[in-house]
This record gives structure tokens, C-alpha cells and sequence, in this order.
């Protein structure tokens, strides 16, 4: 066996290592569950930054001492169209999880709803959470700051977070339509699994403290540099949006101030999360299917032009995974065991 070769899991063998890792590591039952499903979904479906290396993170956030491990979310209901859930120190999953039933049901009845989630610690991506509301029959759309690692087009000084964005449109008889990107150039776990396997990263992803491009992930993740913004002024545009309607907005922290929380600990994110559904059947009443065939016709038509729907390479991934299970770095194998130790 070459020791380069990477490490080959099931589903079911990835699933139960992530689930002995958080337990080991003092998470309780019901964060266990759903972190895990988040991310052994990341692996299953190509998203290798948000994959099993993600359980590093989540361990390591807990042993700083900045995520409670056994947090009980409290569900407040806020307004009509609006559920709040604080997630009471604890990752953002569980929270999601308790708020979602009323969100679905005030969505229904309303047409739309919000959901806010207050104190949590968030290091997920956004497109699990995207399709337990399109599974409702429900348009989504959801976004959160992070930290203050990605300075505003034009700048060098760290000020926004890599911000993602993520929306899904439910299909009939077809997966939905997700999308699901951060307003940065790349994630964050993008740079990191560069600098662990110890290669450059492309121009365009960052800058050095002096505001020259740098394909150094060291300098542009820890070292004074910043990331930058996707699109230039549009993307940066776009991440102060998310940073003012999911924090001002539902009272929780911009991205700066969850980096100012961390206090140089290098945890996970700590700040708030905004989700909205819609719902078609509401908005549109006896038309809905119709205007739902219409939408339908519109993909059909993307897909002519030779195009692929984005969410098209994520749902291929998750096939693969599901017969042949998946493949991952022997040394980050290695930092999984370590954990148990």
C-alpha cells in the first residue's frame, strides 16, 4: 500500500467515525446526529471542504471552549411570518432543526416566512439546509456572515466574511435547483485544504497585508492578507447585504465582531443565520402548478443551450458516493483517528 493512497470509507464506515469522533470528543446526543449528517453529507456529495475535514474544526471549536456541546436551542415565536431559535452557544444545526417546523407551517400559511437563528456557531454549508425546505414544496433562500477574513473590493484590510449565499426552487419529479456559493472567490475550507496539502492557491483568491495578490494560503489565511470578494464590486456588494439582514437585522453579530469574539482562538464562526421560504402555492393559489410547469420548461431550456444547472455536479457526486462510497486524504484519515486518542 502506498501511504499516499487515499483512505476508502462507506458511507455508513464515514458516518460512524464522525459520530465516534463527536461523541468522544463530549458533543451530546443530538448534535452528534446532526453534524454528522451535515458532514458526511459534504463528503458524499464532492464538497470536500466541507466534508470530513470539517470534523477538525468542530472538535477543535469545542475543546477552545467557544461552542457548547450539549446546547439546547429555544424556539421563540417571534411574529407571524417570523420564528427566532437561539441556538444557545451550540452549532447552528440543531437550531435549524427545532425552528424548521414552524417555519414550514408559517410559510404555508402566510405565503412566506423567516426564520432567525441567534448565537450559534456555524461552519456548514448552507445547501443541506436548502433542501430539507425544498423537500416542503418551498422556494429557499438562506445566508450568514462568518468571520472577518475577506476585505471589500478595492481594499487589503479583513472587514467582511466569506458570506455565502444559497437558494433552492423545488422540481417536480427532479432534484431541486440549489445553488449554493460564498461571496468570497472560494470558501475558506478551499485555502486551508490547499495549505494542508501544501500547494499554491490560483490568483485571485487573496491578497498580502500590503493589498498585492498573493498565492500564498498562509499569508492570505493568517499571515495579514485577506480573501477577496468574487465578482469585485458585486460580490462585495452582495457580502454587505448578507452582513446587515443576517446580523443588525435579526440582532447578532457582523462578521467583524465574530472575529473580535474569537479572540485569536481560530474556532468556527459565531454569529446569526437567516433563512427565508416562500411558498408557491400561496403566492400563486389554484395556478401554482401551472406557473410550476413554466419554471420547469425554463430549465429544460437552460440545459439546451449545453449548460449544466449548478447543483447538476453535486447530485452526480452524491450517486457515485452512494454506490461506490468515498475517498479521502490518508493523512487527514491519520487527524481523524488522532482524535480518539
Amino acid at each position: 500500500m502506498n501511504t499516499s493512497d487515499p483512505v476508502a470509507l462507506s458511507l455508513d464506515q464515514a458516518t460512524a467515525l464522525v459520530e465516534r469522533i463527536l461523541r468522544h470528543a463530549g458533543f451530546g446526543p443530538a448534535h452528534v446526529r446532526t453534524l454528522t449528517a451535515t458532514i458526511v453529507a459534504g463528503e458524499r456529495d464532492g464538497c470536500a471542504s466541507h466534508g470530513l475535514y470539517r470534523t477538525l474544526g468542530c472538535v477543535a471549536t469545542l475543546r477552545n471552549g467557544k461552542v457548547v456541546g450539549d446546547a439546547e436551542p429555544i424556539v421563540h415565536d417571534q411574529a407571524p411570518g417570523i420564528v427566532r431559535v437561539d441556538a444557545c452557544g451550540g452549532f447552528s444545526l440543531l437550531a435549524f432543526e427545532r425552528g424548521l417546523p414552524s417555519l414550514i407551517e408559517k410559510a404555508r400559511g402566510n405565503g412566506l416566512a423567516a426564520l432567525a437563528i441567534n448565537h450559534c456557531v456555524h461552519f456548514s454549508a448552507l445547501w443541506p439546509e436548502v433542501e430539507r425546505i425544498t423537500e416542503a414544496g418551498l422556494v429557499a433562500l438562506i445566508c450568514n456572515p462568518s468571520h472577518a477574513w475577506v476585505t471589500p473590493a478595492g481594499g487589503h484590510t479583513p472587514l467582511l466574511g466569506t458570506n455565502p449565499l444559497a437558494f433552492g426552487w423545488p422540481r417536480v419529479d427532479a432534484l431541486p435547483f440549489v445553488f449554493d456559493f460564498a461571496t468570497s472567490a472560494v470558501a475558506r475550507g478551499e485555502i486551508e485544504l490547499h495549505r494542508r496539502a501544501g500547494l499554491p492557491i490560483p490568483e485571485g483568491w487573496g491578497v498580502d497585508a500590503e493589498g498585492k495578490p498573493s498565492t500564498d494560503p498562509n499569508v492570505v489565511a493568517g499571515g495579514g492578507g485577506a480573501m477577496l470578494t468574487f465578482g469585485g464590486h458585486k460580490g462585495s456588494a452582495l457580502s454587505v447585504m448578507i452582513e446587515l439582514i443576517a446580523g443588525p437585522l435579526i440582532g447578532d453579530l457582523t462578521s467583524a465582531e465574530s472575529l473580535a469574539h474569537d479572540a485569536g482562538a481560530g474556532a468556527s464562526p459565531y454569529h446569526g443565520e437567516l433563512i427565508l421560504a416562500l411558498d408557491p402555492v400561496r403566492f400563486l393559489g389554484a395556478e401554482w402548478a401551472t406557473h410550476m410547469a413554466r419554471a420547469e420548461t425554463f430549465f429544460a431550456a437552460y440545459q439546451d443551450t449545453g449548460a449544466r444547472l449548478p447543483s447538476q455536479r453535486r447530485y452526480q457526486a452524491r450517486a457515485r458516493s452512494l454506490r461506490e462510497g468515498v475517498r479521502i486524504p490518508r493523512d487527514l484519515h491519520r487527524d481523524l483517528l488522532k482524535l480518539l486518542e
